[in-house]
C-alpha cells in the first residue's frame, strides 16, 4: 500500500466526487480511478459505492479512512521533525489536553518558549483521556494533559500546581442554584448531563464512584458529553444539570448559568504526560526542559 495511494483515497472521501479529487490533484479521471480500484483489489474490499454524480465510503472504507488519516498525520509529523533538525530550533509541538483552567500553566511555557524561538509552533488536540493517551500511544501526540487519576504506568509525568473542583452546571432559575454546595441528595432524582468520565467505565478511578456510593448504578443519566460547551448548551435547552469542573463553562451575570460546587467537596489533579522512552524533536525536547525547570520543584 502506497502511501501517494492513501493521499488519493483520503482526497476522494473529502471532495465525495472522483471528478473534483481528479481535479484537486492534477489527475486524470481514469488514473486516479485506476489507482483506487488497483487499492480495492489490493486490500480485497470494496471501499467505495459508487453513484451517478457522488462517490461514499462503505464501512470498509470508513475504517481505511481513520488509518489513513493516522498514518498521513504520523508521516507529516515526522517529515516536519526532520525539517526543524537545524541550528534554528523550529517545529511542531502536538499537546492534547482535557477541559482544564490548569492548562493556563502550561499555555505560559508555551508562550516563554514561542518569545525565545518564535519559529516554534503548537498544535493543541482537545479530548477526554482515553482520546488523548490513544493518540499519545500511536505518537500521534508528544504531550497529554490529563485529569488525575489516571494510569501512568506508560508514562512520565509532570503534576500541575492546582486541582480542579467538581460541581454542577444549572439554570439560574433551578433549585439547586438557590444552593451553595450540591449534595448527594440533590442529584439523585433529577437529570443529569455527564462526561464520559464520570461514566460507569471510568467511575472507579474517576472518584465518582465513591462520591455516589451505591446511588451511583441508580444515577438518571440524560445524556453524556465529551466536550463541556455543548453540555453548557444541553444545560440552557433545560435537559437537565451538567456535572463538570468549575471554570471551564461562562457563569457570569451576562448568562443564564451558575456552577454549585460537590460536597462533600471533591477534586481532580493534573498531570502532564509522555511516553516513556519517547524521542522528542529538537522543539519538544526543549519544551520539556522547559516544563521541567517550571514545575519540578512545585
Amino acid at each position: 500500500m502506497e502511501f501517494r495511494v492513501l493521499r488519493y483515497f483520503l482526497t476522494v472521501a473529502r471532495e465525495g466526487s472522483i471528478t473534483a479529487a481528479a481535479n484537486s490533484l492534477h489527475l486524470t479521471q481514469p488514473t486516479l480511478s485506476r489507482q483506487l480500484q488497483d487499492l480495492e483489489k489490493e486490500l480485497g474490499q470494496k471501499l467505495f459505492i459508487r453513484g451517478k454524480y457522488k462517490v461514499s465510503l462503505t464501512p470498509e472504507g470508513m475504517i481505511l479512512r481513520k488509518r489513513a488519516e493516522e498514518i498521513v498525520d504520523m508521516v507529516e509529523k515526522t517529515e516536519a521533525e526532520f525539517q526543524s533538525i537545524k541550528d534554528t530550533v523550529c517545529g511542531d509541538i502536538y499537546i492534547g489536553c482535557g477541559e482544564t483552567d490548569s492548562m493556563k500553566y502550561v499555555a505560559q511555557v508555551m508562550k516563554e518558549l514561542q518569545d525565545d524561538y518564535p519559529e516554534i509552533k503548537f498544535h493543541i488536540f482537545s479530548g477526554n483521556a482515553e482520546d488523548v493517551t490513544e493518540k499519545l500511544d500511536k505518537g500521534l501526540l508528544d504531550f497529554g494533559v490529563l485529569i488525575q487519576p489516571i494510569d501512568l504506568s506508560k508514562y512520565d509525568n509532570l503534576p500541575l500546581p492546582d486541582k480542579d473542583v467538581w460541581g454542577v452546571i444549572t439554570k439560574k432559575n433551578s433549585p439547586l442554584a438557590q444552593k451553595n454546595k450540591a449534595e448527594l441528595k440533590d442529584l439523585v432524582n433529577v437529570p443529569l448531563i455527564a462526561s464520559r468520565q464520570m461514566s460507569k467505565k471510568y467511575s472507579a478511578q474517576s472518584g465518582f464512584l465513591d462520591w455516589f456510593g451505591e446511588e451511583f448504578e441508580h444515577l438518571n443519566i440524560a445524556a453524556t458529553y465529551n466536550l463541556v460547551y455543548n453540555a453548557a448548551i444541553m444545560v440552557e435547552a433545560g435537559i437537565g444539570y451538567a456535572i463538570t469542573l468549575d471554570k471551564l463553562v461562562n457563569t457570569t451575570d451576562i448568562t443564564n448559568l451558575r456552577f454549585v460546587p460537590l460536597y462533600p467537596k471533591l477534586e481532580s489533579g493534573l498531570d502532564i504526560v509522555w511516553k516513556k522512552h519517547q524521542m522528542f524533536s529538537p522543539a519538544a525536547k526543549l519544551f520539556l526542559e522547559r516544563l521541567q525547570d517550571k514545575f519540578s520543584a512545585q
